[in-house]
């Protein structure tokens, strides 16, 4: 099955994704403080204060999806309910980020983003909640939880 490695790949993408994030913002608010410029007048330690919050913010929140996709690698079970909804968001998130780094970044950034999307949406769907069973199934069995029998073939003479 192909279910657990992408799960697992999933998680070690999203960690290093967190960590690469929360780095970078940090390092371009480090950046932001030693210049001691203004930009339209902003404080310049208040940049650097936001650029850090933010970094930690972002990489918390990839830390968190990272730790969904790990427990559906661990449990081998469809992630659940906020889990569902933090994957399913992360996706959201990286489609937006290919977007605007296609005209900003590059097409490498672009192609990264859109391999990131691509994981977390095939890990969505191959932990797919499987269909009802035909015996849950409406006008299936006789409701004391008997097999569905089928009626006996026609016998030609």
């Amino acid at each position: 099955m192909i279910r657990r490695p992408v799960a697992w790949v999933v998680a070690v993408v999203l960690f290093a994704e967190a960590f690469g994030l929360a780095a970078l913002n940090w390092f371009l608010g480090v950046v932001v403080d030693r210049q001691d410029m203004s930009l339209a007048g902003l404080d310049p330690h208040m940049m650097s204060v936001s650029s850090k919050i933010g970094g930690i913010v972002f990489g918390l929140y990839f830390a968190l999806c990272g730790l969904v996709a790990l427990l559906v690698a661990l449990r081998d079970r469809p992630p659940a309910g906020f889990g569902r909804v933090l994957l399913i968001s992360a996706a959201v998130v990286h489609g937006l980020l290919g977007a605007f780094t296609w005209g900003l970044v590059g097409w490498t950034a672009f192609l990264y983003m859109m391999l990131v999307l691509a994981l977390i949406v095939l890990l969505l769907m191959t932990y797919d909640r499987p269909a009802e069973p035909a015996e849950a199934a409406p006008g299936g069995g006789k409701g004391d939880g008997s097999p569905v029998t089928s009626p006996p073939a026609p016998t030609t003479p």
